[in-house]
């Protein structure tokens, strides 16, 4: 009997230990491409070429940059061809149906990295492809985004551990820094439960972080059962809070997270939505009076809008949103090999 093909729908797929294996290669991604890719510069080792001459589709109905930035520059660097089919290149959801769209790209093509709207579609693309698919955005999860998260906590692991050693290990007569060890967190979410959120559900509270979560009470505005079944299943929900009240959630923080209020497909909600969020701008004013921890941190996916979060907490010196969006390529590339 032929073996299941993989695919990633969510890091809830995955087991702690598997995640865990992809950060770390993730992280030693890094430390061998960056000085490989310095102008000028000779560097004996490059990145492993697993994906000569192979293609991944980047199968994308959302429009996007750190996905597709990342996803295309990850593949080069593997040696491979990123092939970008947006929603106006291709016969998908014209006249073609998922199910034959994934079978005929899956005969060309090594790999499916699929961007979508309702996660439907990426679950018959799934369903009928010879070669696996990978989750890239869907309306109910964003695996690859909570897999940059935690790379970059990692490496800013010293932030919340000062006494941090870092352990250095020995690759081809390098010495390469392995994955700095965090410490259990505590993570505010301040925002719309959207496809960000639930990944992250599913997956801190697996490494001993604890989440808090604030957002308006209207069911809208909470998980929905497919998501919060997997939250349950994998034994999340005992170290999750969720509340309405921005304060309360940020209390005890060491980092506070906030995306979106409106997705994409929702800008006819926009009004409403903004009522409906008023207070729940991330400010220094907000995390002071909630009780964060003197030292909280600041992530948002990108891209940002100032009603999310403000220019000083943004653009500050608690803010590793640009760091986060750098390690879009990096756990993706990861994922490729």
């Amino acid at each position: 009997m032929a073996a299941a093909v993989p695919h990633l729908m969510t890091l809830a797929d995955l087991s702690a230990p598997q995640i865990h294996r992809i950060l770390v290669h993730s992280h030693y991604l890094k430390q061998i491409s960056l000085p490989w890719l310095q102008p000028g510069k000779l560097w004996k080792q490059k990145p492993s070429q697993s994906l000569d001459k192979k293609t991944v589709a980047l199968l994308f109905s959302k429009r996007s940059t750190r996905t597709r930035v990342s996803a295309e520059t990850a593949a080069t660097l593997l040696g491979g061809q990123a092939l970008f089919l947006g929603k106006e290149d291709i016969q998908l959801g014209v006249n073609e149906s998922p199910r034959d769209t994934a079978r005929v790209i899956g005969g060309m093509c090594q790999g499916i990295f699929a961007r979508v709207g309702d996660h439907s579609e990426i679950e018959e693309l799934a369903k009928y492809s010879p070669v696996p698919v990978l989750n890239a955005l869907s309306s109910l999860w964003h695996p690859t985004q909570i897999l940059a998260d935690l790379l970059t906590l990692h490496e800013h692991a010293h932030l919340f551990s000062p006494n941090n050693v870092t352990e250095y290990k020995s690759i081809d007569d390098k010495r390469w820094t392995a994955l700095p060890e965090l410490r259990p967190l505590t993570v505010a979410y301040v925002g719309d439960s959207a496809n960000v959120l639930h990944d992250m559900l599913v997956t801190y509270p697996r490494f001993g972080h604890s989440l808090r979560i604030a957002s308006p009470e209207n069911e809208r505005y909470r998980a929905p059962k497919a998501v919060w079944d997997r939250v349950v299943e994998l034994g999340c929900d005992k170290k999750i809070w969720w509340g309405a009240d921005p304060k309360e959630a940020v209390h005890g923080a060491d980092v506070v997270v906030t995306d979106t209020f409106i997705s994409m497909g929702q800008e006819a909600e926009k009004e409403e939505r903004l009522r409906d969020f008023q207070g729940y701008q991330v400010t220094e004013q907000l995390c002071k009076d909630g009780g964060a921890n003197p030292d909280w941190k600041f992530l948002h996916c990108l891209p940002r809008k100032p009603h999310e979060v403000d220019d000083e907490v943004f653009y500050g010196p608690r803010s590793l949103v640009f760091p986060e969006a750098d390690n879009r390529k990096w756990t993706i590339m990861s994922l490729f090999e």
